[in-house]
């Protein structure tokens, strides 16, 4: 029975994935940063797991739940990537079939106006964080003969203008695979880069949630003040389009099966048609296209 980790399985694509995997007889061990999520997850995987055991703790400490193990694991804490490599081993010491670094955040805004505390912390956890649990983990990966998968995006491939933080973060996770992918060719460690388009995941609530805070300074009020709108605008747009984070989550566990995982999956309709354009448009008339559709 192989064996997973994936980051960031709360909600959405993490969560999906998580569950995806379980029900196909994987282990699992999601890691959440709330144990309730954790407490809920293990609960729907039990659902069509019958020999489940029981459900992590209130404390979110790790409990066998048939093939799902909810983990306390915030991405960015060392002490607790520490514990999770320690629980892989228990767990599988034969080594890690498949990472799946899905964990991340999004951050938006006027360049000039993003704080750079937000911005490091948007680099923290979207890059730095997957960074450090992949090297955590390397060793039990290398032993397995395991795969990686990057939850990048779209985003990671072409940009959109106010989410320069998101779509750097997305950016530097794309380097990060394309060297991986020939660094540890070696090793027989198999690495891949998922890019959907729009997906229906709490991300974007929190998005808009922040569009709501974004702070534009008077002395630039003229410059940047109707952006706050165009940007909901543009994310209530994206929510429309969006796919199911199980159509993602269907492409995670199509790449861990296949023979030979491909160096990138584009998902969604969305994704492919814009990777089509931003190809086939000069980048100064594709720059006209992003801002006529966005209203800026």
């Amino acid at each position: 029975m192989p064996t997973a980790l994936i980051t960031g399985a709360s909600t959405g694509i993490g969560r999906a994935t998580a569950l995806r995997l379980a029900h196909a007889g994987w282990t699992v061990l999601a890691g959440v940063r709330d144990p309730a999520a954790g407490t809920a997850l293990a609960a729907e995987a039990a659902t069509a797991l019958p020999t489940a055991a029981g459900a992590p703790g209130a404390d979110g400490a790790p409990a066998a739940n048939g093939g799902l193990t909810a983990l306390a694991l915030d991405v960015t804490d060392a002490a607790q990537i520490a514990a999770a490599v320690q629980r892989v081993q228990e767990v599988a010491p034969g080594g890690l079939d498949a990472l799946v670094n899905n964990a991340g955040v999004a951050i938006g805004g006027p360049l000039e106006t993003v704080p750079l505390a937000q911005l490091r912390s948007q680099m923290e956890v979207n890059f730095f964080a997957q960074v450090a649990i992949t090297q955590a983990l390397l060793g039990a990966l290398r032993a397995a003969r395991g795969r990686i998968v990057f939850l990048s995006s779209i985003g990671g491939r072409l940009t959109t203008p106010y989410m320069g933080p998101y779509h750097a973060s997305k950016y530097a996770i794309e380097a990060v695979g394309d060297a991986l992918r020939v660094e540890l060719a070696g090793s027989a460690i198999q690495v891949t880069l998922i890019e959907p388009g729009s997906v229906a995941t709490p991300i974007w609530e929190k998005g808009q949630g922040q569009v709501d805070g974004v702070a534009i300074p008077d002395e630039l009020r003229e410059v940047y003040g109707h952006i706050p709108a165009a940007m909901a605008k543009t994310l209530r747009s994206t929510a429309k389009r969006a796919i199911a984070p199980e159509r993602v989550a269907q492409t995670i566990e199509r790449a861990l099966n296949a023979k030979r995982m491909r160096a990138r999956y584009l998902v969604g309709i969305d994704a492919h048609a814009m990777v089509w354009a931003r190809r086939l448009l000069p980048d100064l008339v594709f720059d006209r296209v992003v801002r006529r559709a966005i209203g800026v």
